[in-house]
Parts: C-alpha cells; structure tokens; sequence
C-alpha cells in the first residue's frame, strides 16, 4: 500500500485509511449513508480533534467510533467525537478505568525525556474517554447502513484487542494484531495466544 500519511487513501469502496508516522498508526472511515464509522481515535485531546476536523471536511455525517484496543495511541483521543457510540471490548474500558492514567503518565513522561514536551503535554491534558457498547467475543453494527462485524478472538497484542470486518468491502481492520515494519510490542502482549 501506498504511504497516507497526511491523506486519506481509500482502500474499497468507501473504506478509507490514513496512516500517522507518529507510532506508526494507521487509522479508519467507514462512509455509509447518513452515517459514518471511525477506527481508532488517534494518541491525545488534540490529535482527537485534528482528526475528527479531518473527518468533518470529508463527511458531515453523524460517527460512531470502535476503539481496537486500550493502548493510548489508539484510544486517548475518543473526547472529540463525543456524544456518540464508543464501542470496545469490555476489557479495554476495564484497562482504560484501572490502567489509563497510569499510561496517561508513562507516555508523557516518555515524551517528555525524548524532548517531545509539546507532545507530552497533550497526553498529559487529555481526560480519557471511556468507551459506552462493550463487546466481550463480538457483535455487529450498522454504520450509515453499512454491516460492520467486530470480532474479539481472545489476547493476542493486548487483552482487549477487537477486529473490524466490513463485509460488503471485504476489509478488515485489525488495530496493533498486525504490525509492519517494526518489531512487535510485547508490553502486555500474549504472543502465544
């Protein structure tokens, strides 16, 4: 695939991806008809809002968001797209409650001593969002008509990592599950499972 960082790449009909250097994220749109879906919500306040302006100059439609999995470059820019459905796996807002903060801290100290204070301050000021639809082995939704299957298949790159399934565009999103071009993150992985 073609690098997106910065743009928007659409990779089947009315699926689009865009890829972040920032920890090598990629992230998801789903456009449907008077709705849209979300994937991943970026690492803080500002790069939430950064991306849901983004969204905005593609769709105004209304969004639902899934979250992959609780790691913070994945989850902790879910505030900007509030008021509207945050789904997750159970175990990612369990990991969000108990955990959060404590990433919240980790990360912007990380930042911090890399000389990255702009970034470390962001992480710092951001209130963690929590997700509202919990899913514990999967469920289905519907985003502007569009069929969307998540998936939970147990631990693999964390404890709560979901699979987005598109059926009608044959894409799947799969969060921090597949990684390239960098070693895997054994943090709080199962890589046996």
């Amino acid at each position: 695939m073609p690098s997106v960082e910065g743009r928007w790449i659409e990779v089947a009909d009315r699926v689009l991806v865009r890829r972040h250097s920032e920890l090598d994220l990629s992230v998801g749109l789903v456009l449907g008809d008077g709705g849209c879906l979300v994937i991943d919500t970026r690492g803080d306040a500002r790069q939430g809002a950064e991306l849901a302006a983004d969204i905005r100059r593609i769709t105004p439609d209304p969004w639902t968001v899934v979250i992959t999995h609780s790691h913070f470059d994945h989850s902790f820019g879910t505030g900007a797209f509030l008021d509207c459905p945050v789904w997750a796996h159970e175990a990612c807002r369990t990991d969000l409650l108990a955990n959060g903060s404590t990433a919240r801290d980790t990360w912007a100290r990380w930042y911090r001593e890399r000389g990255r204070d702009d970034v470390a301050d962001d992480i710092a000021g951001t209130e963690i969002a929590l997700p509202d639809r919990l899913v514990s082995s999967g469920a289905e939704l519907v985003a502007g008509g569009r069929r969307v299957v998540l998936a939970h298949f147990g631990p693999g790159h964390s404890g709560n990592d979901l699979v987005v399934h598109v059926p009608d565009a044959d894409v799947v999103f799969a969060g921090d599950l597949v990684e390239n071009g960098a070693p895997p993150d054994y943090e709080d992985a199962a890589p046996l499972a």
